[in-house]
């Protein structure tokens, strides 16, 4: 049986991969740390392993075929932590003979960062995290060479559905819609890129099922949603059946706040993506999974709409 390990299994992104993987018919084994082994998935195998212990990721990735690399630490300790995690899951991918899949994101491109991006534009690392993914998808594909470890990057726009809580959609955008309020961190009219996971989760298991015809290492774009502001408050209107008043970001704030606060710091350095109108172009993706389903955007606000009332009411 083919057999996919799920590295952040307890996460948003890694939970709905593990789902999707098990749906398809796979051997699914889920890693995370401590108790959130024991709350994974139905059909998933619960491995605890700290992601840190390289020896013990590697034990924990015998006999994979895949391995999907969804860890992702907080933003306030990516320069500490993402490079030690990428470099242990690539020995992992080594020792164990597996491919690596992992759930990229727009950073890369950094300011610059525009309408229907290609795989091939330019990476710039314009900003720190943009240098960072930068840094880590190098790695990756320099390794193809050295180690033969091969490589599967799906880059996508903001996360947003699934199960699991932490998105910029449930976290900020429709957090206050009990009181009637959408929040759009940005001008109502620009467009922005989001990636419904369970959708995301469908490709992940759709490439990897194709995986013998890409290249060592592959960056496919999941076109996913392009959505304006105005767009998403009349798909959410329509999910609640009423109107809801707008609300904005306070950046300045957050700017003044993340001078003791870090975590706001972090976030207020996002703030350009909702500035920026930007996309990503999906066709070698569409090209090679023509019969990939895509769930429209009213279906989407409404199934994390009434996600969120279900939780709220709980």
């Amino acid at each position: 049986m083919k057999t996919v390990v799920i590295l952040g299994a307890g996460g948003r992104v890694g939970n709905e991969i593990a789902k999707a993987f098990v749906a398809a018919g796979w051997r699914v084994r889920g890693v995370a740390r401590g108790a959130k082994a024991h709350g994974l998935a139905a059909g998933v195998e619960p491995v605890a392993v700290d992601a840190t212990d390289r020896a013990a990721l590697v034990m924990a990735c015998a006999g994979a075929d895949i391995i999907a690399h969804a860890l992702n630490p907080l933003y306030t300790e990516w320069e500490e932590k993402v490079m030690p995690l990428a470099q242990n899951v690539l020995e992992a991918a080594r020792v164990n003979g597996a491919t690596i899949m992992l759930p990229g994101n727009v950073y890369n491109f950094g300011l610059e960062v525009g309408m229907d991006m290609r795989e091939s534009d330019p990476q710039i690392g314009s900003t720190a995290k943009a240098r960072i993914r930068i840094e880590m998808e190098t790695m990756l594909a320099e390794t193809v060479r050295l180690d033969g470890v091969r490589t599967i990057v799906i880059r996508a726009g903001d996360f947003y559905g699934g199960e699991k809580p932490g998105t910029w959609l449930d976290e900020l955008i429709l957090a206050k819609l009990d009181k009637g309020i959408f929040t759009w961190p940005g001008p109502m009219d620009l467009a922005h890129s989001f990636a419904y996971l369970p959708d995301l989760a469908q490709a992940f298991v759709a490439v990897a099922e194709r995986r013998a015809e890409l290249a060592p290492f592959e960056v496919l774009h999941f076109a996913g949603h392009t959505v304006t502001g105005q767009e998403m408050k009349g798909a959410t209107e329509h999910a609640v059946g009423r109107p809801l008043s707008r609300r904005g970001v306070p950046w300045r704030l957050l700017r003044a706040a993340g001078l003791f606060m870090p975590m706001m710091r972090e976030l207020a350095a996002m703030s350009y993506l909702w500035r920026v109108p930007h996309s990503l172009d999906g066709a070698k993706l569409a090209a090679l999974v023509p019969d990939l389903e895509a769930t429209s955007l009213d279906s989407a606000i409404e199934r994390v709409v009434g996600d969120l009332t279900r939780k709220k009411a709980a």
